[in-house]
């Protein structure tokens, strides 16, 4: 292990102590998100009585590229996920943007989220939602998540578990009670929809299934990385689509009419089948989800920038490891202090168009990652695939199309988005470049002078 990985302790490694639910709970708690809750309304407005079939269909998409990363990730151990295989399959630059813009989506979801709960509290605290009480909540909310993720991997990992399950509890609840308030004469799909509708529904479904990608990040803290992350990959995707589709098939049952206009489209289908209760538990759930993606976003976005400077992308400050706890401390930090930032200024909202395409890229690195590795050229560089992909590169090169297709149904300001995102990228790696090579040649300098 190299030298910037051991901290200030001479021998300080990540804890191997992930197991195949642990990495299963991460990649549900990042998929099924806060955006769950208010996702109907919006794909109805897109699809109307199409939106079930939709989701189902956009999970089979979902599929094909978490396939994808699972056969890359059975060749790796170590820590990083999409950077690690990017660049081994197309070199340093491309696998720096990959990890970059993954870092990027995590920062700039964190902050979103962040103000995201200070709205949901608000409506019983309102004092959380500005001023002072704002700050004290966010900072309180921040500052719980770094001390956890800090402390240890396994402490982290329970606290992403539970509440996993104390958003996936009101789910069920609302989907097996509503089922008995679904209209089913009204479920039927009918009318065509145009090309663009079907573009716009499907950029927004691929997102709502966006998260899973974390899912081989923590490699190198996983038990078994080989067996239990395309386990947990593929978990993930089953779950996912199940909940979605069984949430977007009562709601839109249960409000027909009114799915496309409604702001808290649970809340108020919850209204309806189980009364006041329902629409208090659903708004629970919500602030328990938003906790959970949030305990996600620091752990996984925290081993993203070790990735990169474990590898001497970025200084190596970056890839220090706690002595005690055994966590990349400096990043769990760094990535939290960044999301507090652009919380309390509010500032990430021009950034939040990139972060659509910052998602396909990763995407897309990893689709074409797997075939590139599968060569002969490659495959002598990299440990063999413990979980091969049947079909030869028809999956990968599928998965590749649908990442094409939801680019190209991608809006102007997105485009811009991302391409300003991944040149600023590119600026980040010259500059580290150019300061790695100063520090070595000045290393150099003192040798021979030595």
């Amino acid at each position: 292990m190299p030298p910037s990985n051991r901290g200030d302790a001479p021998f300080a490694t990540l804890r191997r102590a992930l197991g195949r639910w642990d990495l299963t709970a991460i990649g549900i708690n990042q998929v099924i998100g806060s955006a769950i809750f208010l996702l109907p309304a919006s794909i109805a407005a897109r699809i109307g009585g199409w939106s079930a079939i939709g989701v189902v269909f956009a999970g089979l998409a979902s599929m094909l590229i978490a396939l994808c990363l699972a056969e890359s990730v059975s060749r790796f151990e170590s820590t990083g996920g999409p950077y690690l295989f990017t660049r081994a399959a197309f070199g340093r630059f491309a696998g720096f943007e990959v990890g970059w813009m993954q870092w990027f989506v995590r920062a700039l979801a964190y902050a979103a989220i962040l103000n995201g709960l200070a709205l949901a509290l608000g409506f019983y605290w309102p004092f959380v939602t500005s001023g002072v009480g704002r700050v004290l909540l966010v900072t309180s909310v921040v500052a719980a998540l770094a001390w956890i993720n800090v402390r240890g991997v396994r402490q982290s990992s329970l606290v992403i578990t539970l509440l996993t399950i104390g958003k996936l509890l009101p789910l069920a609840i609302f989907i097996v009670t509503g089922l008995f308030f679904v209209n089913w004469s009204r479920m039927a799909p009918s009318g065509a929809i145009s090309l663009s509708q079907a573009g716009s529904a499907a950029l927004l479904l691929i997102f709502a299934f966006g998260g899973y990608e974390v899912i081989p990040v923590p490699a190198g803290e996983a038990r078994h990385p080989a067996r239990h992350l395309p386990f947990a990959l593929v978990a993930t995707i089953l779950a996912a689509t199940a909940v979605l589709a069984l949430v977007q098939l009562v709601a839109q049952g249960i409000l027909p009419d009114d799915l496309a206009q409604s702001e808290t489209p649970l809340a108020d289908a919850a209204l309806i089948s189980l009364g006041g209760a329902g629409a208090l538990m659903i708004g629970v759930g919500s602030v328990v989800s938003m906790m959970g993606t949030n305990a996600g976003q620091v752990l996984t976005g925290s081993r993203m920038l070790f990735a990169l400077a474990e590898n001497g992308e970025l200084p190596s400050w970056f890839a220090r490891i706690h002595p005690r706890f055994r966590t990349p401390a400096n990043t769990v930090l760094f990535t939290s202090s960044v999301a507090f930032a652009l919380a309390l200024t509010g500032s990430f909202e021009a950034l939040a168009a990139a972060s659509a395409v910052a998602r396909l890229v990763v995407y897309g690195a990893a689709c074409a990652s797997t075939v590139q590795l599968r060569r002969p050229g490659y495959a002598q560089a990299v440990r063999p695939a413990t979980f091969v992909i049947p079909f030869g590169p028809s999956v990968p090169v599928l998965a590749l199309a649908v990442v094409v297709a939801v680019l190209a149904g991608a809006t102007g300001q997105q485009l811009l988005g991302g391409l300003s995102a991944l040149v600023v990228g590119a600026a980040l790696f010259i500059i580290t470049g150019w300061l790695r090579n100063r520090v070595n040649r000045r290393a150099m300098n003192e040798r021979s002078s030595s």
